[in-house]
């Protein structure tokens, strides 16, 4: 299964994004206390687009908390990485896959990262940007190991669509 843990989000539009993704590839999503806004669906219903009954979510106090109930593997998408997020195998469907996102303003801590040294990661980018949007490096992640998986059964088609609707009047 993949994993969306994000780490203290601080905006929702982001967080609604990634609960949209989520729900879309069968992902589990992970939030870390504290938040920087409400769950309350009114903060969170347009950018994911009422898609909230259908998602698999679980809050947590805190990062012991979230470490002591989740085993697999982490990965950490980090300004520190030093390795770019194509470097790693994630093509066993049957692992656990945990990607772990910081909060925008500041990341994951780095008491978090040293732990886990070898699986950090950053992706490639020009020395003008310091950082993709949150919402945006979820996704790429996400079907970067979709994509290692063969897209796990995922639709390739519009739902209740036949084959042949573009043709179709």
């Amino acid at each position: 299964m993949i994993n969306i843990v994000l780490y203290e989000p601080e905006i929702p539009g982001n967080t609604g994004n990634i609960m949209r993704t989520a729900v879309a590839t069968n992902s589990k999503l992970h939030l870390i206390e504290p938040l920087g806004f409400s769950l309350d669906e009114k903060y969170l219903k347009r950018s994911s687009a009422n898609y909230m009954d259908k998602l698999n979510y679980e809050v947590y106090p805190n990062w012991e908390d979230f470490k002591s109930k989740n085993e697999g593997t982490f990965y950490y998408l980090t300004r520190y990485g030093k390795k770019p997020h194509t470097s790693f195998d994630y093509s066993d469907s049957n692992e656990n896959i945990y990607l772990v996102f910081g909060k925008e303003s500041s990341g994951i801590p780095k008491e978090i990262l040293r732990n886990d040294l070898d699986r950090c990661m950053r992706m490639p980018m020009t020395k003008d940007v310091r950082a993709l949007n949150l919402s945006n490096t979820v996704a790429i992640m996400v079907y970067e190991v979709l994509r290692q998986q063969n897209y796990n059964d995922l639709l390739l088609t519009e739902p209740h669509k036949s084959e042949d609707y573009i043709i179709e009047d």
